[in-house]
């Protein structure tokens, strides 16, 4: 029946109401709370129509967190556009005050190894292991390396060069 409701609803003008837009072309609206002929009420709705309706063509961040705090109810007013640039500019300044404070704290840590007040980290190398910055050759030994697909429960016997102890 809610189906039938809806498709009422849209036919005969409980129309949406259109919010905004935001700066990647993003429509937001509100549908007020409403009565149904029963005499059961409908709860205030507020949704976006992206501008890339497919889910795989979603990016994170294509929604802006001021539009995102408005449809979730965490702010009552829609977000203006000179908000949302402004909020822009503020979030641009952070990343290059964070990259020019990246650059300056690289600098001094270069000219502390150079005087010797820290010393570098020291760097392991592990025989054979993918993240080793060089490989060796495999060496063989005389050991079973696997025997996972022959083995059988029983079988197994030391090697006859090791002295056993008594």
């Amino acid at each position: 029946m809610s189906k039938i409701g809806a498709l009422l609803r849209r036919t005969f003008g409980i129309a949406k109401q259109h919010m905004g837009t935001d700066t990647f072309g993003n429509k937001y609206y509100y549908i007020p709370e409403q009565k149904t002929w029963t005499g059961r009420t409908i709860r205030a709705k507020r949704l976006v129509e992206p501008v890339n309706a497919k889910e795989y063509e979603y990016q994170e961040g294509s929604i802006p967190s001021e539009w995102d705090a408005w449809i979730r109810g965490r702010r009552k007013i829609p977000p203006t556009i000179e908000e949302l640039l402004k909020n822009e500019r503020y979030r641009e300044q952070v990343k290059f005050r964070a990259k020019e404070v990246e650059e300056k704290e690289m600098l001094i840590q270069a000219n502390e190894y150079e005087e010797g007040l820290v010393a570098r980290p020291a760097q392991t190398q592990i025989k054979g292991h993918a993240s080793a910055p060089h490989y060796r050759e495999e060496q063989l030994s005389a050991e079973p390396s696997s025997t996972a697909n022959t083995f059988q429960p029983g079988s197994w016997t030391p090697p006859k060069d090791q002295s056993t102890k008594a």
